[in-house]
């Protein structure tokens, strides 16, 4: 589309609001640019943001250095202040990382070791009477404690980010999904579309559009296709149980090639859920087989063995946005700017999943300098 025809000259188009496009959108908001928030949905928040579970990680599980352990650490000492300024709904109810065995208890060793190097502070190993002393239906050998995992009110998070942004002058498009666009000399066009189509010329574009972010960097004309990563969706189910949880902590097995294990949170209210396992899959599709509760039933009987039979119902799903695919090695977080990929005005994240949630106002002040050059 020729230049002439562009209805708006904007600075900073951000593609996405869940959590991590409303935090980047609030960072670039309060450095002082004037930012655009394009989402798709009639909604702030209702793809990976809505359909996790809601955890404050502490940062145990990311390699050293990595973006990933950077950005966890850094986020969850931020976000637990921020909650507490903005009256969030939060609890720092702490987690147990549990080892079945004695096997699993050398596990349990490296875990601590890694998350030390890491920066993670307050963990203590702990003999399995001591972590059945704090949580008496728990079954295990030994445990991890991390004092400074929680869960918040994501939702809650999200309102006071775009809050935050919209005091500071930014626009949330809701129903406008980024439609293609072309990287020009002097900015990016984007062109938008729903129910009224125009196109933008933006001096900087952030794709933080999660699931969708690899097929948005492929529809941006200019942009070099060879630096685009695969992208893999990873399924995971949750299922609930009635009644109040018989925890008060969260409770983690130790951790698989593809995510932490089918393991017990809690919501704010006290009800315990389960999950999330893994199940690749090539579409969006978020329906719950029941027929999976029976793996679910083993996987949780390995640390509370009183749980009933039939006692599980199918809660939700999510689909975690994964560089790496089934057999891989884990991947870190793809934060590119044009320094990696040569193009100025564009930064694409690539493979935000856990735990971009806690590290979602690091990541944010990440890309705001990248912006800022």
């Amino acid at each position: 589309m020729p230049e002439e025809k562009y209805v708006e000259r904007v600075d900073a188009v951000v593609v996405g609001a869940g959590v991590v496009g409303l935090a980047i959108a609030r960072a670039l908001a309060l450095a002082g640019r004037d930012v655009l928030v394009l989402e798709a949905e009639a909604a702030i928040g209702t793809g990976v943001s809505a359909r996790n579970s809601e955890v404050i990680h502490a940062g145990l599980y990311y390699p050293p250095g990595s973006l990933k352990a950077r950005f966890c650490v850094e986020g969850n000492r931020r976000l637990y202040a921020y909650c507490a300024e903005r009256g969030i709904e939060h609890r720092r109810c702490g987690k147990l990382v549990v080892a079945a065995s004695a096997a699993q208890a050398a596990g349990l060793a490296r875990l601590r070791r890694n998350a030390e190097a890491c920066g993670v502070g307050g963990l203590r190993m702990l003999a399995g009477a001591e972590a059945m002393a704090m949580e008496p239906a728990l079954r295990c050998h030994a445990a991890l404690h991390s004092p400074d995992s929680g869960i918040i009110d994501t939702h809650a998070l999200m309102l006071a980010y775009q809050g935050d942004a919209e005091r500071a002058g930014a626009v949330v498009a809701l129903g406008s999904p980024m439609a293609g666009g072309r990287v020009l000399a002097d900015g990016v066009q984007v062109d938008v579309g729903g129910a009224e189509p125009m196109s933008l010329h933006a001096r900087l574009l952030v794709n933080a559009a999660s699931l969708h972010a690899q097929a948005l960097a492929r529809a941006l004309e200019g942009f070099p296709p060879a630096q685009v990563p695969p992208c893999h969706y990873a399924k995971g189910n949750y299922f609930s149980v009635s009644g109040r949880s018989p925890f008060s902590r969260l409770i983690y097995p130790m951790p698989e090639s593809a995510g932490l294990g089918v393991h017990l949170t809690l919501d704010l209210g006290g009800q315990a859920r389960f999950g999330p396992d893994v199940e690749w899959t090539d579409s969006l599709d978020y329906d719950v087989d029941p027929r999976r509760a029976d793996v679910f039933y083993e996987a949780i009987r390995s640390y509370w063995p009183a749980l009933a039979d039939g006692a599980l119902q199918p809660a939700y799903a999510g689909i975690r946005p994964k560089i790496q695919g089934p057999g891989e090695a884990a991947a870190d977080f793809l934060i590119a700017g044009p320094a990696e990929h040569g193009v100025p005005g564009v930064v694409h994240l690539f493979g935000i999943e856990s735990p971009g949630l806690t590290a979602s106002l690091a990541i944010a002040d990440h890309v705001a300098a990248i912006a800022a050059g």
